[in-house]
């Protein structure tokens, strides 16, 4: 059979035309999944760089009413030495307030001018400790038998836990025990003698270990 010259190159012509297109085709669709591809890859980041941004957000915003919450507790704070003179330190376990709540000689009842000291600490842990154990430890002078002052101490710091309950604070939250006679700030002194009254006392401890940030904020100049 033969073929003549012509018809060879219009039959070369013919499959390199469609190879042409072949080769074309694979390249426009290799061309169209990595563009898209990279368009997934854009998506994707976007997205990433949104979540990011708006958790930066978030942590900011956080970051800020922290350091507000710890301004305004240690102002608080502030207010309860200068209102009402009371003493408060940063211990390993806790915050201890030592407030001017005493009691009469043999006495559990709460005084009337104490009431407003009180009324401002349940505030507080309310405020800010609201997941902190509050113990309210109670003493006695050393008059008496120390299983007496054990019982009677006892029952002051009973007697403040449930006013505080009436302020709001729940009971499972605070803890009263009593030191009887234990811990005298005025040694001997009690009844009507110098300083027995201070003996006389409830003192409270804020545990804030493990607590957020305001729970573990300590005041100034301690």
């Amino acid at each position: 059979m033969r073929f003549h010259g012509g018809s060879l190159i219009a039959c070369a012509t013919t499959i390199s035309l469609l190879s042409g297109c072949a080769t074309t085709g694979a390249l426009r669709r290799a061309t169209e999944q990595e563009n898209a591809a990279i368009a997934a890859q854009q998506t994707a980041l976007a997205a990433e760089r949104a979540e990011r941004s708006a958790s930066d957000s978030a942590l900011r915003t956080e970051v800020g009413a922290v350091r507000g919450d710890v301004a305004a507790l240690r102002t608080e704070l502030q207010s309860l030495r200068t209102d009402f003179g009371a003493k408060i330190a940063s211990m390993e376990d806790g915050l201890h307030f030592a407030m001017p709540v005493n009691f009469d000689f043999n006495q559990s009842t709460i005084r009337d001018t104490d009431t407003p000291v009180l009324a401002r600490f349940a505030h507080i842990v309310q405020q800010y400790y609201p997941q902190s154990k509050v113990t309210i430890e109670g003493f006695a002078d050393p008059a008496g038998s120390a299983r007496y002052n054990l019982n009677l101490s006892a029952k002051r710091a009973t007697t403040v836990r449930d006013y505080l309950v009436t302020q709001g604070l729940a009971t499972d939250q605070l803890n009263a025990v009593g030191y009887g006679k234990t811990r005298l700030v005025t040694p001997k002194a009690w009844g009507d003698k110098p300083g027995a009254e201070m003996n006389r006392r409830v003192v409270f401890v804020i545990e804030s270990k493990g607590q957020a940030a305001v729970a573990l904020a300590a005041p100034d100049g301690q």
